[in-house]
C-alpha cells in the first residue's frame, strides 16, 4: 500500500497516501517516535476487534457484519452465523471478545442492538467460530427493558482475570432516571458468567429490589473498557453529555452518578447539576470538558514502546485524536493528545495486538485499521 513519510521532529509519521495528513498541524509524540501505517480499509463503521492466536483480526461492522481481516491487511467476506441487528442511529454490532479459553473452544461474544418486539436493546451473544462464520450461536444476555429508540446502547466486552465476563451498557437516552435505580439494566455494568448466569458474589445478589447481574450503576453511555494491567480492575471510559466525558476505576456496587451529577451540561446549555460531587458518587479519575467523545479503552502492556507501558490510552471520535494518559496509581497525572490534526477520521476503537504494538479503528463509512508502530 504506498505511503506518504512526514518528518516532523520529534515524531515521524507513515501514513496511507489518502489519509488527510498535514505536517504543520501534526502533534509531536512525547516519548516516542512513532509512525502511523494503514494495514487495511474498506470496513464499514468498523467497531470493535479482538486478534485471533494466528495473528489475523476479528473485526465487527456497526452495519452487521463480521470480517476477518488477515496480517496482510486483505478483508475477508462476511462470516456467516452473526445475529439480526438493529443497525439504526447508533445501534449495530458492537462488542467483541473470545473466550478465555478459545484455543480449545473457539467461542467469540459478540454485543449487539438487538431488534426486539416494541423497540431494542443491548444482547449480547457467543458461537463458535469456524471457517466460515459462527456457528450453534446462543443469546446469553438481554438488557431490560425494551426500549425503543436510536441512542445509547454502549458497548464492550471484557472478560475479568476470574474468567466472568463485564458487558458495558447505556441508558438508552430517554432511560436515563433509570441509571440510578437497580431495577433494570439501563446505566449499567453487568457481570455474568460465560453461560449467562450470574456469580454468587456479585454485588446485588439476593436484594429483591435489584437485578443481580449489576455490578455498577450510574453510567450514560459507556464505549470504553479493560482491565487494569497492575489491579486487574476494571477500568471504563463514558460519554458526557456537553462536556464531561469520563474515565472510571469501575468497581462493585458503586454509584458514578448519571444524571444526577455531571462534569458537563445540557447540549441546551442548561445546568445538570451544581456540583459535579456528591454523597454516595463515585468521582472519576479523570474527565474531559470538553469532550472528546471517548471511545475504546487500552492499557498499554507491551515492549515496543517502553515509555508507554503502564499508560492509559482513549480513542477519539468527534476529536479525531488519542488521548495518552500518565497513570500514577490511581491518579491520572498527565495527558497526550495524539495524532491530533494527523488523521481526520474519528478513532472508534484502539487496541493492542500480540506483537505489542498498538492498532485503530476509524468509525468511517471507509473505515480502516490503523497501527501505531516505533519510526526506527
Amino acid at each position: 500500500m504506498p505511503r506518504l513519510a512526514l518528518r516532523l521532529a520529534p515524531l515521524l509519521i507513515v501514513a496511507a497516501s489518502s489519509v488527510a495528513c498535514a505536517a504543520e498541524d501534526a502533534t509531536p509524540a512525547e516519548q516516542a517516535r512513532v509512525r502511523l501505517v494503514t494495514v487495511a480499509e474498506g470496513l464499514e463503521h468498523p467497531w470493535g476487534i479482538a486478534f485471533l492466536p494466528d495473528g489475523r483480526a476479528l473485526v465487527t461492522e456497526r452495519p452487521g457484519r463480521l470480517r476477518v481481516v488477515a496480517k496482510d491487511g486483505t478483508v475477508g467476506p462476511a462470516l456467516d452465523g452473526v445475529p439480526a441487528v438493529a443497525a439504526t442511529g447508533q445501534g449495530g454490532l458492537l462488542g467483541i471478545a473470545l473466550d478465555p479459553d478459545f484455543a480449545s473452544n473457539r467461542l467469540v461474544y459478540l454485543s449487539y442492538a438487538e431488534p426486539r418486539e416494541g423497540g431494542n436493546g443491548t444482547s449480547v451473544a457467543r458461537g463458535q467460530l469456524e471457517e466460515r462464520g459462527l456457528v450453534d450461536v446462543e443469546v446469553i444476555f438481554r438488557q431490560q427493558p425494551t426500549v425503543s429508540g436510536r441512542h445509547h446502547f454502549g458497548s464492550r466486552l471484557v472478560f475479568a482475570r476470574d474468567g466472568r465476563l463485564f458487558v458495558t451498557l447505556g441508558d438508552r437516552n430517554s432511560e436515563r432516571a433509570r441509571a440510578q435505580t437497580l431495577d433494570s439494566h439501563i446505566g449499567k455494568v453487568v457481570r455474568i458468567e460465560r453461560d449467562g448466569s450470574v456469580p454468587a458474589d456479585n454485588p446485588f445478589v439476593g436484594r429483591a429490589d435489584a437485578l443481580p447481574e449489576i455490578w455498577s450503576y450510574g453510567h450514560r453511555n459507556i464505549q470504553g473498557a479493560a482491565l487494569h494491567p497492575g489491579t486487574g480492575e476494571l477500568w471504563t471510559n463514558e460519554h458526557g453529555p456537553k462536556g464531561g466525558d469520563e474515565l472510571n476505576r469501575t468497581l462493585a456496587g458503586l454509584n458514578y452518578g448519571w444524571p444526577k451529577v455531571s462534569y458537563g451540561v445540557e447540549y441546551s446549555g442548561a445546568t445538570i447539576s451544581e456540583s459535579p460531587t456528591a454523597p454516595g458518587i463515585e468521582p472519576p479519575a479523570h474527565y474531559w470538558v470538553p469532550s472528546i467523545a471517548t471511545s475504546g479503552l487500552l492499557f498499554y502492556t507491551g515492549d515496543r514502546f517502553p515509555d508507554w507501558r503502564g499508560n492509559a490510552f482513549v480513542g477519539g471520535l468527534k476529536s479525531k485524536q488519542l488521548a495518552r494518559l500518565v497513570l500514577d496509581g490511581d491518579r491520572v497525572v498527565h495527558e497526550e493528545a495524539l495524532l491530533h490534526g494527523v488523521i481526520d477520521q474519528r478513532i472508534r476503537d484502539v487496541v493492542q495486538g500480540p506483537d505489542g504494538l498498538i492498532y485503530l479503528l476509524t468509525d468511517e463509512d471507509n473505515g480502516r485499521l490503523l497501527r501505531i508502530e516505533p519510526a526506527d
